[in-house]
């Protein structure tokens, strides 16, 4: 007796393999993002040390932030654990969330609490916060 073979229709898309280098580099993207920033918060904010990155000032949170959507962008592939089945109702909620969060936490803390990102940021909380949410809509896109 043979076994039976899995019915599929002719032509449907097959579920793509995890590539590897493709979840490390999203990985690591956001890594480099969230790294970036530490060092310029703790090392050259001051402008003693690193002095090329002292001065870019507010560029270096561009940066970081920077690296870390596209990080979580990346991490949306449909070739990455985030991209497929529940991966991508995780990432997008997640992102949504995070999103929120930042800006209600920076709409609440206001001048009274001084969170280091936060407060070196101002208004552009607004930016980060939708920033997110704009990564959020990347995985709603790739939602079945």
């Amino acid at each position: 007796m043979s076994k039976p073979t899995p019915r599929t229709a002719p032509g449907a898309p097959t579920a793509p393999d995890i590539s590897l280098p493709r979840t490390i580099i999203a990985g690591a993207l956001v890594v480099l993002g969230i790294v970036w920033m530490a060092v310029y918060i703790n090392v050259a904010q001051d402008g003693q040390s690193l002095a090329w990155m002292g001065e870019l000032r507010r560029w270096n949170f561009l940066i970081g932030f920077g690296l870390i959507f596209l990080g979580l962008t990346v991490a949306g592939h449909p070739s990455t654990p985030l991209g497929r089945g529940r991966g991508v109702v995780v990432g997008m909620l997640g992102s949504f969330l995070i999103g929120l969060l930042w800006i209600v936490v920076y709409y609440i803390t206001g001048s009274t609490i001084e969170i280091p990102v936060m407060k070196n940021l101002d208004q552009y909380n607004l930016v980060v916060g939708i920033g997110f949410m704009a990564v959020g809509f990347v995985y709603a896109t790739k939602w079945e």
